[in-house]
């Protein structure tokens, strides 16, 4: 066990849960008794609260274990996040102003809601609603991973059940903060969580290339240990089979983003529409910090790091590789600080996505359908209580799927959350797609989704269903018909489910309007896409029912 790095660590640790529960008191109102006090921190975060918010929310244990290792494991390919980073700002710049707008306008606090108000139509809005909330659960999964990972390291790793200990001791810290404080937790956190992880990674990435014999010498010994390998897929250089797999992850990621409920969540906090665009011009300087995060998977190849094996499974945890690197060619004291920025950066964003999940089940589940009566009090503690169940999903994705890379948990919340873009993105702008062709485009994009994941194999456990999100076209079948036979270039299924689901809701909406079939009624303007408003610092919160009387 290494002794010291655990204590700096457990000291960070515990200060930084700390400030998860006086957060509570922070900027607070009367009382947190009230979902858009508890869920979006009373909508009051200025721009500098903001950018640490989204950035803490979107630069997650995914930048800082999942995708280093992803490029450990399997070479360039885990570049994609880089362009992904890129692209996805200036795409939804202006549909997340028109979101904020509307949403400030009419009270919602979820895109579920956004859809029951574009729509008239409760169905829709409860397909939006599961499908955050499915995806949103290996997402947390991923970010609990990344902490056990760390944990892994300074020697808690034990066998059985023992294994997943970490797993349960983050848990447990986690939920307790998150349903103290709502969303003025990880805002506070994620102060402390950015400063940690810029200076870990600017010493690491200027120190560690002197220590190895620079940047040339790293990418040659990357080269030649992929060069050794028999696999096609992986090296420094994208191969044949994998472009296109590149090419759509990086597009499927970025248009993916912000439709998952935890990166509106921060959005939505925001004071004024001129908050949401600053930080989307200013929020691509995290851009050029996943850059250096990515590098250090090839690192560690230079540094010839192994990973830990996990004892509860008895394979090697990948996970562990960026953990290891440091533990290596550091002292105590600075592994122990970027052990603790690693896990603090796994649990802002645990923290905003239980949250996001959690106002979801509140809003558009629990009100909707069990309690349309519930008062604001009663609203807020159902979503402190689903908050924590959704943790408890989030532990199940790690024991049941148990990917090759964890990155795969996040993309195949990717493949899942995508299939609401054309009911909540597209219709941002138009209301051209009849709401029931919306439903059924959802479901075959949907079902198309949750097949081709199911039939990916997993080389590293053997299992022959949810190894991954990348597909050979050779397996891809449209009723019976094999369009590619043959062919081994890769895709990314979650991109070819969004083809199968615009064309369904294109078809659908065709034939509904010529069998003329009603479509449900606008409860929004066009001027409430163009709205800036700012509140008094201290507004009287929008209650549910006044929220939803425009539906």
């Amino acid at each position: 066990m290494r002794v010291p790095e655990l204590v700096v660590f457990t000291v960070l640790f515990v200060g930084v849960s700390a400030l998860g529960f006086l957060a509570a008191r922070w900027r607070a109102a009367p009382s947190l008794d009230h979902l858009e006090e508890w869920g979006l921190g009373g909508r009051r975060f200025g721009s500098w609260i903001t950018w640490f918010l989204i950035g803490g929310d979107l630069y997650t244990a995914y930048t800082f274990v999942a995708v280093p290792a992803l490029l450990f494991g399997a070479g360039a390919t885990g570049f994609f996040a880089l362009p992904y980073a890129v692209v996805a700002y200036p795409l939804v710049f202006l549909p997340l102003l028109r979101m904020w707008s509307v949403a400030r306008v009419h009270g919602y606090v979820t895109p579920a809601d956004f859809v029951r108000g574009r729509y008239g139509s409760p169905t829709l809005a409860l397909l939006v609603a599961i499908t955050g909330l499915v995806a949103t659960m290996p997402y947390i999964a991923l970010q609990l991973a990344g902490l056990e990972a760390v944990l892994r390291t300074m020697g808690l790793n034990g066998a059985g059940l023992l294994g997943h200990l970490p797993l349960l001791i983050a848990f447990l810290v986690l939920a307790a903060y998150t349903y103290q404080s709502g969303l003025r937790a990880p805002a506070l956190i994620a102060f402390v969580k950015d400063i940690l992880i810029y200076i870990v990674v600017l010493v690491a990435v200027i120190y560690l290339p002197i220590r190895l014999g620079g940047w040339s010498s790293i990418f040659g010994a990357a080269d030649a240990k992929f060069a050794a390998t028999p696999s096609p897929a992986d090296g420094v250089l994208l191969g044949g089979n994998n472009q296109l797999q590149y090419i759509t992850l990086a597009f499927g990621s970025a248009l993916a983003l912000f439709l998952y409920p935890h990166a509106l969540t921060g959005v939505l906090a925001s004071r004024r529409r001129d908050v949401v665009r600053r930080n989307m011009v200013a929020l691509p300087a995290y851009s050029f910090l996943l850059g250096l995060l990515l590098l250090l998977g090839y690192v560690a190849i230079a540094a010839h790091v192994q990973p830990i094996t996990n004892n509860a499974t008895g394979r090697p945890d990948t996970n562990t590789i960026i953990p290891m690197l440091f533990a290596e060619q550091f002292g105590s004291l600075f592994s122990g600080i970027a052990f603790a920025a690693i896990g603090i950066g796994a649990l802002v964003p645990a923290a905003i996505m239980s949250i996001a999940a959690a106002n979801l089940w509140t809003r558009n589940i629990y009100k909707e359908y069990l309690r349309p009566d519930a008062t604001p009090v009663q609203e807020a503690k159902q979503a402190k209580l689903a908050s924590l169940l959704v943790k408890v999903g989030a532990v199940l994705c790690i024991v049941l799927i148990d990917p090759q890379f964890s990155v795969d948990l996040q993309l195949i919340g990717g493949v899942i959350i995508i299939q609401t873009l054309p009911a909540v993105a597209i219709a941002l702008y138009t209301r051209w797609l009849h709401r029931w062709a919306l439903v059924a485009g959802w479901v075959a994009g949907m079902s198309y989704a949750l097949y081709l994941l199911w039939i990916i194999p997993n080389p590293a456990t053997g299992s022959v269903h949810f190894g991954g999100s990348a597909l050979a076209l050779d397996r891809l079948t449209l009723l019976g018909w094999h369009p590619f036979a043959g062919s081994p270039v890769q895709i990314y299924v979650g991109f070819v489910a969004l083809v199968v689901n615009l064309v369904v809701s294109v078809v659908a909406t065709f034939a509904l309007r010529a069998a003329g079939v009603a479509e449900g009624e606008d409860g929004t303007a066009p001027g409430d896409y163009h709205a800036d408003a700012d509140p008094d610092p201290r507004p009287e919160p929008v209650t549910a029912t006044a929220g939803m009387s425009t539906r």
